[in-house]
């Protein structure tokens, strides 16, 4: 056997365990989606709150209620733009998109942001807001971090940066409305982007 055939064999050998046991068929077109949806709804929402609180950033019951009304159609919108171009996107490759591999990822993802909403949302009954947005954002790179070992790298290093923006803005909660803007719309662009010209475009 000619060593350019043995580390063809290898190379190949290598990229099917990483098949198996990562999920690669993540979107980056979904991710650059995902922040131009944030941006959107948190125009709207700085809006809305200096419209109804005449130029103070306050938040009564209805405009609380209309915020995190806002911010939920952000999430839907992003996690169905996310599971339609990852969908596709895996149909592409020929890849399953529900496994073994896929249920540990979602697993890990959704364990620590499913206890940092809950977390959240007591504290927002208790009409604590001034560190909400450094918890999302927290929690959300908490998530990323944990399923970063069941796919891409990139997700580890986004949930880093989404980690330390949480934590820097506990120092300023004045500013924490901006750290999530930062956090959730432009990192997710940023990340979009890389992912999509690394992985995606032929």
């Amino acid at each position: 056997m000619s060593t350019e055939k043995y580390l063809n064999d290898i190379s190949e050998i290598k990229s099917l365990m990483t098949k198996s046991s990562r999920f690669i068929s993540l979107s980056g077109i979904s991710g650059i989606l995902a922040g131009i949806y944030a941006l959107i709804g948190a125009g709207y929402a700085y809006w809305l709150v200096n419209s109804f609180s005449y130029g103070k950033l306050m938040l009564d019951g209805k405009v609380f209620r209309l915020v995190l009304l806002d911010l939920l159609i952000v999430l839907a919108l992003s996690i169905g733009t996310s599971i339609f171009l990852t969908t596709k996107r895996a149909n592409k490759n020929k890849e399953s998109y529900w496994n073994t591999t896929t249920k540990n990822l979602l697993a890990s993802f959704l364990i620590p942001l499913v206890a940092g909403g809950l977390y959240i949302l007591i504290i927002l009954s208790q009409g604590k807001y001034g560190q909400t947005g450094g918890l999302m954002l927290i929690f959300y790179g908490l998530a990323l971090y944990n399923a970063s070992k069941h796919t891409l790298g990139y997700i580890k290093y986004l949930g880093l940066i989404e980690i330390s923006l949480g934590l820097i803005s506990a120092f300023v909660p004045g500013l924490g409305f901006w750290f999530w803007v930062i956090g959730f719309g432009f990192m997710h662009i940023i990340y979009g982007i890389l992912m999509y010209y690394k992985y995606e475009r032929k």
